[in-house]
């Protein structure tokens, strides 16, 4: 994310990905519905940029903290990810702790 590089994004995917987010109450279910949502967000996010990991290295369970604009306004957030054995993201949801202004998303 921090390099804005969608295709090393989307790499980490699993094919079967689970992304939930606290603006919609369904999930996106497969890659193909969460490419559009990453790639708005490296269209809408500015000076994104991840403050804090927590989790062991070998652990399938990571959260990751970031700082972003939008506009100009200041967000912070945390991003939870699970990854499978090989290494695969399978679920990623995303908490907002301060949250944007509406937000672009597209429908699930």
């Amino acid at each position: 994310m921090e390099a804005r590089d969608l295709d090393a994004m989307v790499g980490l995917l699993a094919e079967d990905v689970i992304f939930r987010s606290p603006v919609v109450f369904k999930p996106y279910q497969g890659r193909a519905a969460v490419v559009p949502i990453l790639r708005s967000v490296l269209e809408v996010f500015e000076d994104f940029r991840y403050v804090r990991e927590i989790g062991a290295a070998d652990a399938a369970d990571h959260a990751l903290v970031f700082q972003a604009a939008i506009g100009g306004r200041e967000i912070e957030g945390c991003d939870f990810l699970h990854a499978d054995e090989t290494g695969s993201i399978t679920e990623l949801p995303s908490w907002s702790v301060r949250s944007a202004p509406s937000w672009p998303w597209p429908k699930p």
